[in-house]
């Protein structure tokens, strides 16, 4: 029975990797595009679990790579709902890598994943509310809110369709780059 609302423990998912030599790139880091299938298929069992159906990426928020992942650190992600629209949900993951020799961990990347709910022919379909029941739960579903909100902004100002240059051209005087057009 699908619930009508959830709480985020309730779908919170955390899984760890062994980072092999097979994961590095040729500096011996962890490649950026192997943590982001992991992010992603994190988000996916969250959301998924979180919905009770099977889910789609629709878009990833804001991934910074703030530390490196060096090859034998042990990987642990960690996922959980952050927000719920009626088909929506923004899944916030987050990457840690430890030091299995000295134990130390880092804080390595944090994100946001829009995933969508879908049914067996591929239509959206709803999902369960989120119950905020911690000051926390209640920011992070705000900053969500936020975050939508500033990205229509965004997309707006910059469509092709109404974009006037003469009004951006003070964003380029300190930067580097030389505006040649023909």
């Amino acid at each position: 029975m699908l619930k009508k609302y959830k709480t985020a423990q309730e779908s919170q998912i955390s899984i760890s990797d062994l980072m092999l030599p097979s994961y590095s790139n040729f500096s011996g880091k962890i490649h950026g595009g192997h943590i982001l299938n992991l992010m992603d298929q994190i988000a996916f069992a969250c959301a998924s679990k979180h919905s009770q159906h099977y889910c789609v990426t629709a878009s990833v928020n804001k991934v910074d790579f703030l530390m490196p992942i060096e090859v034998g650190e042990l990987v642990t992600m960690k996922a959980s709902i952050n927000y719920t629209g009626r088909t929506s949900m923004v899944v916030g993951v987050r990457v840690e890598s430890e030091n299995i020799q000295t134990g130390a961990v880092k804080h390595c990347n944090s994100s946001y994943f829009t995933m969508i709910a879908k049914n067996e022919t591929g239509e959206n379909v709803e999902v369960p509310g989120l119950i905020l029941d911690s000051v926390d739960s209640v920011r992070r579903f705000l900053r969500s809110i936020k975050r939508q909100e500033q990205g229509r902004a965004r997309s707006n100002e910059f469509r092709s369709e109404d974009f006037n240059i003469d009004d951006h051209l003070d964003l380029l005087e300190s930067r580097n780059a030389v505006i040649k057009i023909d």
